[in-house]
């Protein structure tokens, strides 16, 4: 691992490789709560009795506008909050009820969480290196044995020549692959990012996604990201759309479907409700045991509905 000699930090070349091959994660929640206070003391609701099934190995995106509760999901599955209600399961694990104790076990050994921002996630007057060498910190001396070589890691992101550069120095792009280097130096079994290219280039995003990519298929770890560019999450084999605080609807393999959720509520797609605002009349035909036909009245029955409502307000 990464040493101390003379102020300036020793690169640990990895020639052992790791004899714990990551496995995959499988993340579960069941009507998944979250309240949180404002300084003026008012509750807001983030999350509205969320479930979401997510298999080990799985690579899902997160979309949706900002204040719809996906980056709140991700902290809650990284165990760095604890929801109001409602169960989280990783693995077999309910983390969820677990003690602090064992939170931080599991965060440390199988979870890896990326912050928005790589700034968040580095000491900005450290190098690469030492960076990588204060990431390990975390781990149990015995885990730290089959962290992944910091040389093989750099160089796998692109960063040899940044070994020994101080993180200040460096450009957006190289910081947020540093970062994402830091997030998996431990083989982690599940990896949470938060908006992980956010404010790059169109070429350094790209990079940063060919490389998330690429240790889900080497590793076969649960990738879940969060993001709010839509051609982000196009290159996620499952994108699951947060809208006020639920599920509004899924992408699978190029199609779209909408998530009833508690007491039949849904959210229409959004081309959909573009055209259908709120207070629209929506008629609903079941047309067999798997379809159901949904369809706007004619300007007559509109303007009926908007009578009887007049007549029935005097």
């Amino acid at each position: 691992m990464t040493g101390w000699v003379d102020g300036t930090s020793t690169l640990d070349t990895g020639t052992a490789e790791p004899t714990r091959p990551p496995a995959g994660l499988s993340v579960r929640c069941r009507g998944l709560v979250h309240l949180y206070r404002t300084f003026d003391g008012h509750d807001v609701v983030a999350l509205q009795g969320v479930d979401v099934d997510i298999k080990a190995g799985e690579r899902v995106a997160f979309l949706g506008p900002s204040g719809s509760g996906k980056s709140t999901l991700l902290t809650l599955f990284g165990g760095v909050q604890r929801p109001s209600a409602g169960q989280i399961f990783l693995g077999d694990d309910e983390i969820s009820r677990l003690s602090e104790k064992a939170l931080a076990r599991i965060r440390a050994r199988r979870v890896s969480t990326m912050l928005q921002g790589a700034s968040r996630n580095l000491l900005s007057y450290a190098t690469a290196g030492q960076n990588l060498g204060f990431a390990k910190l975390a781990m149990a001396p015995g885990d730290r044995r089959q962290a992944r070589g910091d040389a093989e890691l750099l160089a796998q992101m692109g960063l040899t020549n940044q070994a020994n550069q101080v993180v200040a120095t460096m450009s957006g792009g190289q910081r947020q692959r540093l970062a994402l280097a830091c997030a998996v130096v431990s083989n982690p079994a599940l990896l949470l990012a938060d908006e992980p290219t956010s404010q790059l280039s169109h070429q350094d995003r790209d990079e940063v996604l060919d490389l998330i990519h690429s240790l889900g298929d080497e590793f076969g770890t649960t990738i879940l990201v969060v993001t709010h560019q839509p051609e982000v999450a196009q290159t996620f084999p499952r994108t699951i759309s947060m809208l006020g605080g639920r599920v509004g609807s899924e992408g699978r393999d190029g199609a779209e479907y909408v998530v009833v959720g508690k007491e039949g509520v849904l959210h229409l797609p959004a081309y959909v409700a573009h055209d259908w605002p709120p207070g629209t009349l929506v008629r609903v035909e079941p047309e067999r045991r798997d379809r159901v036909l949904l369809t706007k009245p004619t300007e007559e029955a509109e303007s009926e509905r908007s009578f009887d409502g007049t007549a029935g307000a005097g």
